[in-house]
């Protein structure tokens, strides 16, 4: 059993910037890559970022790149999403997911999930 749980998340202008982190306890975190999505009110559950299990290979989906930046730190057991050049099409609950297997940008290949943070750009 992996528990997650996310921090950072807030209310900011569009243009900022904010940190999303998520903190994993439980098993040994470098067994697990490590996704982020996201799910804005009246829509499904979307893909952001995800991250291997020791780095090496990211992904985004096109809307974010070159915006936001995943990246992990195996000994503080942490994942974190820098988001850059927020827009109000960013506002969103976000979440962390970990996935014992490989790399993955499908949220049914995750086993795990945190709780959720809350993103608002206002414009």
């Amino acid at each position: 059993q992996v528990q997650l749980v996310e921090s950072g998340g807030g209310l900011v202008q569009a243009g900022g910037s904010l940190r999303l982190s998520c903190a994993a306890s439980g098993r040994t975190f470098s067994n697990y890559a490590m996704g982020w999505f996201r799910q804005a009110p009246g829509k499904e559950r979307e893909f952001v970022a995800a991250i291997s299990r020791f780095g090496s290979t990211t992904y985004y989906v096109d809307s974010v790149k070159d915006r936001f930046t995943i990246s992990r730190d195996n000994a503080k057991n942490t994942v974190y999403l820098q988001m850059n050049s927020l827009k109000p099409e960013d506002t969103a609950v976000y979440y962390c997911a970990a996935n014992m297997a490989v790399i993955s940008k499908l949220s049914y290949d995750y086993d795990y999930w945190g709780q959720g943070t809350q993103v608002t750009v206002s414009s």
